[in-house]
């Protein structure tokens, strides 16, 4: 068994992040007395927490996917998220562009670069 410090020390989080996550009902920590006890399986659930965290999701939907006792609501979820994720992940390609474009520009007016150029008639093109 785990005290909370050790919990948030072994993932270099606040003790306050362990009890809020309880208090949102993505932890239930054993009790003894009025310490809290976290058992391997809890200390797993604090590593998902985290995993679906650093890919974007908020707590309401990583606490969907972790008390979802059927593959589809966990699809669900994951799902809507993975197409949001794709969107952003377009984004940042574009931006990536435009940053290497720019550097390889030897122009010093980027609006008189050809490529600069390229991404901006991108831009300005309707929604498909």
């Amino acid at each position: 068994m785990w005290s909370i410090g050790d919990v948030a020390a072994r993932f270099g989080l606040p003790t306050h992040v362990l009890r809020h996550w309880e208090a949102e009902g993505l932890l239930a920590p054993a009790r003894e007395g009025d310490r809290r006890r976290y058992s391997d399986a809890d200390v797993h659930r604090v590593a998902a927490i985290l995993i679906s965290k650093e890919a974007g999701f908020g707590l309401p939907d990583i606490r969907t996917m972790l008390a979802a006792r059927s593959a589809p609501t966990r699809h669900e979820v994951m799902t809507g998220h993975r197409e949001r994720l794709l969107e952003r992940i377009a984004r940042a390609r574009a931006a990536l562009d435009m940053l290497e474009g720019g550097l390889e520009c030897p122009h010093d007016d980027l609006m008189a670069c050809p490529h600069f150029q390229g991404l901006l008639a991108d831009r300005l093109r309707p929604p498909r």
